[in-house]
């Protein structure tokens, strides 16, 4: 292991994955606005998508496979996808395009990247487009587990057992959610469930429908707070970190 060993909390559903030297990044929202959402917080990086190994993308909705923000990424990344989603990556001009199942794996660096199961519906509000998902377990000296959109599902206990690090969705982009996603009561459940070392809270005070945040601001604050207070009584063995959009944690 290496004390290299970190994760960026860009925002929304994007972190960049450092794990033994491999750079991996998900679903990326790194511009100013997705349609009619505006971005709050910190801007991401520069050089932040230089030198990735992998782009792991759970599924196609806007919030998650936002065009010009994968134009920014180099086109012979290995991209990663959500089944049925490969032609979409391929269309873009993605060089290295691999459909993965839940069960699926495929090797990156010194890393195994394994889709699992995610319950998030494929579509149905007006333009979003229509598209499987799945979240992905990163395996190599450590254990990470990256939930994407997703409810909680009969089978997320069993990817318990020496996970180092959960990123749970605790949120959306709007005042509220509908199903097929955690909030942060249902993510502080996930967390007992899974049991990891640490769990960071992702998915949430980012993208707000413009004007929205003088109105009903709480929602781009509150959620991480209520989950690591939830977690705190039904999961006290696991250390909940809350980054803000931008900040950065050791896994050492």
């Amino acid at each position: 292991m290496t004390a290299a060993d970190r994760i960026a909390y860009t925002g929304h559903a994007t972190v960049l994955i450092e794990l033994g030297g491999v750079r991996l990044i998900t679903d990326p929202v790194l511009g100013s606005r997705v349609g009619p959402l505006r971005r709050h917080g910190t801007r991401p990086a520069a050089g932040l998508t230089r030198g990735l190994d992998a782009l792991l993308v759970s599924h196609l909705h806007h919030d998650h496979a936002d065009v010009p923000s994968l134009r920014r990424i180099d086109r012979d990344v290995p991209a990663l996808v959500a089944p049925g989603t490969g032609a979409f990556f391929s269309r873009l001009g993605f060089t290295a395009v691999t459909e993965l199942a839940p069960g699926d794996s495929s090797r990156v660096g010194a890393l195994t990247v394994t889709a699992v199961e995610a319950s998030h519906p494929s579509g149905g509000r007006r333009l979003e487009r229509r598209s499987a998902a799945i979240g992905f377990l990163v395996e190599g000296e450590r254990r990470v587990y990256f939930a994407g959109d997703t409810d909680l599902f009969e089978g997320m206990g069993g990817l318990a057992g020496s996970l180092d690090l959960a990123l749970l969705p605790v949120w959306g982009w709007g005042p509220s959610i509908g199903p097929g996603h955690l909030d942060p009561a249902r993510a502080a459940r996930a967390a007992a469930l899974l049991s990891p070392r640490i769990a960071i809270p992702i998915h949430w005070g980012t993208l707000y429908p413009f004007g929205l945040a003088r109105l009903r601001p709480g929602p781009l604050s509150a959620p991480p707070r209520e989950f690591a207070a939830r977690a705190r009584e039904l999961a006290p063995q696991v250390e909940v970190r809350v980054l803000s959009p931008g900040e950065t944690t050791s896994l050492a």
